[in-house]
C-alpha cells in the first residue's frame, strides 16, 4: 500500500473541480494509493508522464482535458502538489 498525500492547498482547489473531474481524481487516489506509480503509469486515460524544467522530479497525470495532478513520489508515498487546469492537454483533442 502506498500512502497518498495532499499539500495543504489541494483541499481548496479540490472544492473547485467540476464532478466529473473530482471523480476522476478519487480513482486516480485509489489507484495510487494500491498500485504507486507503477499503477498510475499502466492506465493509459492518465497519460502519466515525468517533468522537466522546475518539476523536473515530479510527474504528471491527465484527469481529464485540460486538468492535472502534478505529483513527487517518495518511498511508499504519493506527494500532490497541485491540481489545476491549463492548456498543457489541449494537443490532445
Amino acid at each position: 500500500m502506498w500512502g497518498v498525500f495532499e499539500h495543504r492547498r489541494v483541499a481548496g482547489r479540490l472544492r473547485r473541480l467540476p464532478i466529473e473531474i473530482l471523480k476522476q481524481y478519487e480513482k486516480w487516489k485509489d489507484i495510487g494509493g494500491v498500485s504507486g506509480p507503477r499503477g498510475l503509469r499502466m492506465v493509459k486515460g492518465f497519460h502519466d508522464e515525468a517533468l522537466q524544467g522546475q518539476w523536473k522530479d515530479a510527474r504528471s497525470s491527465c484527469l481529464g482535458l485540460p486538468y492535472r495532478v502534478v505529483y513527487r513520489v517518495g518511498e511508499q508515498e504519493i506527494r500532490v502538489l497541485v491540481i489545476d487546469s491549463s492548456a498543457h492537454g489541449d494537443h490532445r483533442r
